[in-house]
């Protein structure tokens, strides 16, 4: 449900299933997680609490064989036996009953034809006597097929609230047994630093909290940038760090009525999650040769569909405000705008790219806590595939070229901006981008803003006739971002347009004496 706490929620039932494997017997099981330390922990103390014979074991490529626990000695005496990961996989099969085995960075093995071998031949032997070989790989990575259908695929999920709640209060009492002037953060600070370190594993964020302690208190900006170096380590996603609001941008006022609703009704996103010219990003879509892009746009639509994300789509002529706005809004609601650059995600190697996204899609669930609010920009309708329209169905709207007063409010912005004044050029058919750029290029040029027309040329200018195309293609489908209401494109032909002056005729019947 969109109320509850759906990292919470998830590790219950990560918890819950595992111990229902032991229940059953599993013989192997995948664990796809973000720190295989944690994954041992968690396993030992959550789902082996009433299991005191059970014994533990671990294998890595540098340590070999080594017991985790007490009983896992008997197994593993001294570590550094078994170095080579078949020679471990041979002995597991005389390894007594209720061994959990641990397998550290098994998908670098999958390629190995005798380590998946070695897999498969524990399959029938572990199921009749609770022992148990436990793979542990990263988050996204993918089970070869030769296994695939024979092991369980568990996803560990990110700390929750609560996880980084006792963390919290944990150090504070550490740097107080230290430093006694170390101030008690209230239950708001302690909310504040919770929000700044959810959707980093534990270790990175104990650490990004460690290093942000001072003999004053919790340095939240600086925990805030280790979350965002954090987050930008994933491929594909970058923090936007810009401070505008929706009052640097003129115009589009339904559109920021239309954020600010979404933004401060029921739901309370805690993430915005920006991808630009969508028609880019699913290029390829169903045509590609690979069929890796077909395969990440669907990777995406279901997950945003299994995750009830919404979505909204904003569609018009470059340089309209789309992108500008889009960022703007989580500034606007205080939460952090995620840039998320599918291109970026694509790897050269099979699986790799769908290892990526899914990655980076935990993250977007673990820092938004199931909240996340999509906005995704279009320059063309055409290449927009239907299913993303499905999805992201919370609004479309169209960003035209902008009114008479729009771009007023746009001159003032940016002549302020840059410090200018006297007269602006004849701005017809200019979109923002246009006059930002005349203004910046007045500005760094040191000339009058009539001057820069010898030196650009404006979008709406240039690309005139494929504005119009969108304009026609948009109108009566879209809402309006400029007005409420349905977007009606009028090209002159049907009415004057706005203060222009009537024309009347007289036949020469009624021609006045």
């Amino acid at each position: 449900m969109k109320g509850s706490n759906p990292l919470a929620t998830a590790m219950q039932n990560f918890v819950n299933t595992l111990q229902a494997a032991r229940m059953v017997s599993t013989p192997i099981v995948v664990i796809r997680g973000p720190d295989a330390a944690s994954t041992i922990k968690t396993f030992q103390s959550a789902v082996l609490a009433d299991e005191e014979k059970c014994r533990l074991v671990q294998w890595d490529a540098m340590r070999g064989l080594m017991a985790v626990n007490n009983p896992g000695k008997e197994v593993a005496p001294q570590p550094g036996n078994h170095i080579h990961p078949t020679e471990v996989l041979e002995a597991a099969q005389k390894f007594p009953d209720d061994t959990v085995l641990f397998f550290s960075n098994a998908h670098r093995f999958f390629e190995d034809t005798n380590c998946l071998q070695g897999i498969y031949n524990l399959r029938d032997q572990f199921k009749r006597n609770y022992r148990m070989l436990v793979l542990l790989t990263p988050r996204g990575s993918q089970v070869p097929p030769e296994i695939s259908d024979h092991v369980l695929i568990l996803d560990e999920p990110l700390p929750a609230e609560q996880d980084f709640h006792a963390l919290s209060l944990k150090m504070v009492e550490a740097a107080q047994a230290v430093h006694p002037e170390f101030p008690s953060p209230s239950e708001e600070e302690i909310g504040k630093i919770v929000n700044a370190l959810i959707g980093l594993p534990r270790f990175p964020g104990e650490e990004a909290l460690a290093l942000s302690l001072s003999r004053t208190g919790v340095d939240l900006p600086r925990l805030w940038e280790r979350k965002v170096q954090a987050i930008e380590q994933i491929p594909g996603l970058s923090v936007w760090k810009g401070k505008e609001s929706f009052a640097d941008i003129g115009g589009v006022e339904n559109a920021k009525n239309f954020l600010r609703a979404a933004l401060n009704g029921s739901r309370r996103y805690r993430a915005i999650v920006f991808i630009d010219e969508v028609e880019k990003a699913f290029a390829g879509t169903g045509s590609d040769s690979s069929g890796v892009m077909t395969q990440m746009t669907g990777t995406i639509l279901s997950w945003t569909q299994d995750h009830d994300a919404d979505g909204c789509i904003f569609v018009g002529p470059t340089g309209t405000a789309k992108t500008a706005l889009a960022k703007a809004a989580g500034n606007e609601a205080g939460i952090p705008t995620i840039s998320f650059d599918v291109s970026a995600m694509q790897g050269k190697h099979v699986g790799e790219s769908g290892e990526k996204l899914r990655a980076a899609l935990d993250v977007i669930d673990a820092v938004s806590q199931g909240q996340a609010l999509f906005i995704v920009t279009s320059n063309k309708l055409d290449s927009l595939p239907p299913e993303l329209l499905r999805r992201f169905s919370l609004v479309t709207m169209f960003f035209d070229i902008p009114s008479r007063s729009e771009k007023d409010l746009i001159w003032d912005i940016y002549m302020r901006q840059f410090a200018l004044k006297g007269p602006h050029p004849d701005d017809a058919d200019w979109t923002g981008a246009d006059i930002r750029n005349c203004c910046r290029s007045a500005h760094l040029m040191n000339i009058s803003l009539k001057q820069t027309l010898d030196f650009f040329a404006p979008i709406g200018v240039s690309r005139k006739e494929q504005i119009k195309a969108l304009r026609v293609a948009a109108s009566g489908q879209f809402v309006s971002a400029a007005t409420p209401g349905v977007y009606v494109y009028d090209d002159g032909t049907t009415a004057p347009p706005d203060g222009a002056e009537r024309t009347i005729r007289f036949s020469r019947r009624n021609a006045p004496a």
